[in-house]
């Protein structure tokens, strides 16, 4: 059996470039011929950010100055989503704290099933204008994802939170191979692609060199 490369993909549920990055790597994962194990890591593009049910493009022109400014960058947005097969509606989404989707998340991926859920919290925000932030609407999409939410995962989730800090990552999506080859930005699938394949190869280098290295030499032993 050849060797599983490991990706850890840090977004965020209410980033749009996110979603774009998150299907790109499901499709790279697919097109790559070994085998590949990916985990999800939250990262808060507003750590403050509460779930008032505010109309997302209204707070994206308090923050940019101006509804043509954001009408431009949104439907340039919207138009590459659509190229990939996403149907992003900004003119539905609400702006939403996220913490708890990401909880939400970190509980899926003990089951197996943190891609779909984190699929399923993306098309709620962007295509389905529902409030990811609300407690009941979070409880809906966990059900219907098949993800029983037991409470657990707010220390997990500060702990990672904490750990993508530490690492310095300021934008997201952020593609982590092996957690030592980073790849910034929803890059892709052909990039994606390539990174998988220079990864396994490095990481098969590595893996023969420490074996090459490995040996007894006048009673004293490498291992």
């Amino acid at each position: 059996m050849g060797h599983v490369v490991k990706v850890e993909i840090f977004s965020d549920v209410v980033c749009p470039w996110c979603y774009i990055g998150h299907h790109r790597l499901q499709q790279a994962v697919r097109l790559f011929e070994g085998d590949v194990e990916v985990e999800h890591r939250p990262f808060q593009l507003d750590p403050d950010g509460v779930s008032t049910g505010e109309p997302l493009l209204r707070a994206l022109e308090r923050k940019f100055g101006g509804a043509a400014q954001v009408a431009q960058m949104t439907a340039r947005v919207a138009g590459v989503a659509a190229e990939d097969g996403l149907d992003l509606r900004f003119d539905r989404a609400l702006q939403a704290g996220t913490f708890e989707a990401h909880r939400l998340i970190w509980l899926a991926e003990r089951a197996g099933r943190g891609a779909a859920m984190a699929e399923r919290l993306f098309r709620a925000h962007f295509t389905d204008g529902l409030n990811v932030g609300d407690s009941g609407t979070l409880a809906g999409l966990a059900a219907e994802t098949g993800v029983e939410d037991t409470g657990e995962g707010a220390e997990q989730v500060r702990a990672e939170l904490a750990r993508a800090r530490a690492l310095g990552v300021r934008s997201v999506p952020l593609f982590l191979f092996e957690e030592k080859f980073a790849v910034s930005g929803a890059q892709p699938v052909e990039t994606l692609v390539a990174a998988l394949r220079e990864v396994e190869a490095r990481t098969a280098q590595e893996t023969a060199a420490e074996k090459a290295g490995a040996g007894c030499d006048d009673g004293a032993c490498a291992v």
